[in-house]
């Protein structure tokens, strides 16, 4: 067998389809790399000359991987594939065992092509990550992730982010439930965009009273009040292993910032990081959230811009700050006085700051803007070669 480029190319001839350029660009660049390879084919890349991949592309590089075992990640956001292409991808999958992360983010998939991969994981028994957030999913797909991943025990990160749903019944976080009191291998679930009320949030903490393996839960842009809050929190008090709680732009306001306060002050709590940014929290519940941190020294990383950060709150993070119990890289707030007054700004650092965004010049280099990565790469993945 030749090189990578030789195979994709030999493959495009016998497809009688035309070689996109920037496929080619990126393999050759795999030339001679030994080890895990992850193909950066995303479709929103500023940095060099992009040609959108394809579903006769996503064919293409199906035939072209399918009996190699060198690239162990597929990164295809911002692509225009749909649920054809998905066909394609999940065929490799089905006889790909080398793969073990594949990202669609931004690609119009829909429930065709999301039923491709629930089909596909009935078989695949090796991949570990599976990201179709903004896919437009529907009720439909959802659930069907949910009832595959029932059984399937090698799936350690699913982000399904932004589904098109529209019954207000919350069957979706239902299945979902069901899925955590029964999966015990799942570390990562994004469940952001998706009109998730204090029902569906209050239905996922049943399970996850009795679920010890799920690390990351991300709930952002969602609907969640005080009560699913308290519903966290009631969690996080029984349940040492939840670590990273993604909460922006919900509302759980000062009430909810109280019933979360109560329960990392607890040495049974091991949440290490915190994100709550426009939630409508004022001075009581932030403020009791910095003295949480004081009480328990577990949580390191703690986000809090758009709420309603007055005089107390920019004077209890300023101690925080200055005496060195939170460090400057793990939050998204800085100290500056005005006048005497000591007033926090915001900094561009968070847990996934960067998933949607890309750098117009230089590397992405900050770690601190997508904090997530290596929080997950450190505590959730120690043998794996999970890719940002």
């Amino acid at each position: 067998m030749g090189s990578i480029t030789d195979v994709y190319s030999s493959v495009c001839k016998e497809l009688k389809l035309r070689t996109n350029r920037y496929i080619l660009e990126v393999l050759q660049e795999t030339e001679g790399k030994t080890g895990d390879i992850t193909l950066k084919l995303t479709g929103n890349d500023r940095l060099r000359k992009v040609e959108q991949v394809t579903n006769k592309d996503a064919l293409a590089l199906s035939r072209t991987l399918r009996d190699n075992d060198s690239v162990t990640g597929l990164d295809l956001r911002y692509n225009c594939i749909t649920d054809e292409g998905a066909g394609h991808l999940a065929d490799l999958l089905k006889s790909n065992d080398a793969l073990l992360s594949l990202r669609l983010t931004g690609n119009k998939i829909g429930n065709g092509g999301a039923m491709h991969f629930a089909s596909m994981l009935q078989v695949n028994s090796t991949l570990q990550e599976l990201d179709v957030a903004d896919s437009d999913l529907g009720t439909q797909s959802v659930i069907a992730f949910a009832i595959v991943l029932n059984n399937n025990k090698s799936l350690r990160s699913v982000n399904i982010s932004r589904p098109l749903l529209f019954s207000h019944q919350e069957e979706t976080a239902v299945h979902l439930s069901g899925m955590l009191v029964v999966n015990q291998c799942l570390r990562e679930l994004h469940l952001g965009k998706m009109g998730m009320t204090d029902y569906g949030v209050e239905r996922l903490t049943d399970a996850l009273r009795t679920n010890y393996t799920l690390k990351y839960l991300d709930l952002r842009c969602n609907r969640v009040t005080r009560d699913g809050a308290r519903c966290l929190a009631k969690v996080l008090k029984n349940n040492g292993t939840l670590e990273i709680l993604d909460l922006a732009s919900n509302r759980i306001e000062d009430d909810g910032a109280l019933y979360l306060s109560q329960a990392i002050a607890l040495p049974t709590c091991n949440l290490k990081a915190l994100s709550i940014p426009n939630n409508n929290i004022a001075t009581v519940g932030l403020v009791s959230l910095s003295r949480a941190m004081q009480a328990n020294n577990t949580l390191t990383h703690i986000y809090i811009w758009g709420n309603r950060l007055e005089e107390p709150v920019c004077q209890a993070f300023s101690d925080l700050l200055s005496s060195g119990r939170l460090s400057s890289e793990q939050t998204d707030v800085c100290v500056y006085e005005v006048d005497g007054c000591v007033c926090l700004a915001e900094v561009f650092h968070g847990l996934k700051r960067h998933y949607y965004w890309t750098p117009s010049y230089g590397q992405d280099v900050n770690p601190a803007s997508n904090a997530a990565v290596a929080l997950t790469n450190t505590q959730l993945y120690p043998n794996s070669s999970h890719t940002p």
